[in-house]
């Protein structure tokens, strides 16, 4: 999957989980769940570790279990059972290591790699979180549409830093410009929510962009929807620290 394809499969993510906060905190929960299933299905093989059933498992797991402990947890802060799942899954972790049967070669590269996973899987909840904070729907709204826009600019044909300043700068005017449209929202709020859209996409451009397993599906698929998974938690502390 080459670069100009991962960019619009990202922006059409971030798209989605935009329709999906008009339609509600039921929508927005599914779509947040099946991005933890889109982290789930391809990091293994993005991070090339070496048992990928157990790591896929796992990673599923915590992102599921996060996102439907937000979306049960009523009243603030709404995240406040994350930490229990959080560490419910790096015990699972090491449990799906004892489980190998293969000698277990490159057991610390592949338990990291699955916690990694777990991270990213779990900030997925993130977005249920933002859709209930004061500005909610427009503040999903807006950091979704600066994620897509960094996305399609980190595809063009530029190196470096330059491609990184363009990056944050396009997201950016893309974020400030939804902010001062959107109910609940100002000029300053969709500037961070660029600027935080903008500067995860560019370095995770520059992280993984080189990596070899980006050519096989399964791991740019996963690789795609990093930056959607991860701004959901980002995104969630411009709302209660920018917002308020």
């Amino acid at each position: 999957m080459d670069l100009s394809t991962r960019a619009v499969v990202t922006a059409c993510l971030a798209a989605g989980v935009a329709v999906a906060a008009f339609f509600g905190p039921l929508a927005l929960a599914a779509a947040s769940g099946a991005l933890a299933l889109v982290v789930a299905i391809g990091w293994p093989r993005l991070l090339d570790v070496p048992v990928h059933g157990g790591t896929r498992v796992v990673v599923a797991i915590a992102g599921l279990g996060a996102v439907g402990a937000t979306a049960a947890t009523h009243g603030e802060p709404a995240l406040r059972h994350l930490p229990v799942v959080l560490a419910l899954a790096v015990v699972l972790a090491f449990v799906a290591e004892l489980l190998r049967r293969d000698g277990r070669p490159r057991l610390v590269e592949s338990l990291i790699g699955t916690v990694s996973g777990i991270v990213v899987a779990v900030s997925c909840a993130g977005w249920i979180a933002t859709g209930r904070t004061d500005a909610g729907e427009s503040l999903v709204v807006t950091c979704a549409v600066a994620l897509a826009v960094a996305s399609a600019v980190s595809a063009l044909p530029l190196g470096g830093w330059t491609n990184a300043a363009l990056t944050l700068g396009l997201a950016v005017v893309a974020g400030g410009a939804v902010g001062y449209v959107m109910p609940d929202l100002d000029l300053l709020s969709g500037v961070w929510s660029g600027v935080v859209a903008g500067l995860l996409v560019a370095s995770l451009h520059a992280l993984f962009d080189q990596l070899p397993e980006l050519r096989g599906r399964l791991g740019a698929f996963s690789a795609t929807a990093l930056p959607v998974a991860v701004g959901g938690t980002l995104i969630f502390v411009v709302g209660r620290v920018i917002v308020g």
